[in-house]
């Protein structure tokens, strides 16, 4: 799982999403899209945001809920967080 996370957060579009997961949780594809390409100038296509989102879902970064006929994309930071406390641990014995 972490090899899945490590591969997800290695590209910079992605990290981006990310970025805009965490400023605004529930967006849309199309909200996505509107707010890489205003804040951070990318133009790429909703079939290239939707495969990136689809990475950082198989990694766990991310879930989707439906509401009707849309699509909402929520951070999910636990994935990070198991990574993080992995060397982090302060209950160690130092060598």
């Amino acid at each position: 799982m972490a090899d899945d996370v490590f591969k997800a957060i290695a590209d910079p579009t992605r990290r981006k999403i990310l970025d805009e997961l965490t400023d605004r949780n529930g967006q849309t594809l199309f909200e996505i899209c509107a707010r890489l390409a205003m804040k951070h100038g990318l133009g790429s296509s909703r079939q290239a945001i939707s495969q990136h989102l689809a990475v950082l879902e198989a990694a766990g970064l991310i879930e989707t809920r439906r509401e009707g006929r849309c699509k909402f994309h929520d951070l999910n930071t636990e994935p990070l967080e198991r990574i993080a406390t992995r060397w982090l641990r302060r209950d160690r014995p130092e060598t």
